[in-house]
């Protein structure tokens, strides 16, 4: 066998980042990120069940800043995981598999995501559900 002194696969280095192989990515880690994120709320619904002083303490450390931002990135996964996944839905149908098309649908699950995010999360702020 020659040697070719080159990689026997394709590797990271290699590939050109395309919003296709970000959004792949970002699913896939989204996934994980609300398995992890469950355990959040799994707190939060056993301090609430555990009596008022638990729920307190649960408040307090959920509303600190570290706690808001897990929270809000939380939510983000959800969002994208959501959009990302009625997309897949969407080309399960066979539909949506022209490369524009791929690409459009790829950057409407980014931006879908992000709104549906800032909707709520400006709803929760207005409404004073995180005070």
């Amino acid at each position: 066998m020659a040697d070719t002194r080159r990689p026997l696969s394709p590797h990271l280095q290699i590939y050109k980042w395309q919003v296709q192989m970000v959004t792949s990515i970002l699913h896939r880690a989204t996934g994980i990120a609300l398995a992890v994120g469950t355990l959040l709320v799994l707190w939060g619904l056993l301090s609430l069940a555990s009596g008022e002083a638990s729920f307190h303490q649960f408040k307090i450390c959920i509303g600190s800043p570290i706690g808001l931002a897990l929270l809000f990135g939380w939510s983000w996964a959800l969002f994208y995981h959501l959009c990302n996944g009625i997309r897949h839905l969407i080309q399960d149908t066979g539909a949506g598999y022209s490369i524009p098309q791929f690409v459009r649908s790829s950057w409407l699950s980014v931006i879908g995501s992000i709104v549906l995010t800032v909707i709520v999360w400006a709803y929760v702020l207005t409404a004073g559900g995180a005070a």
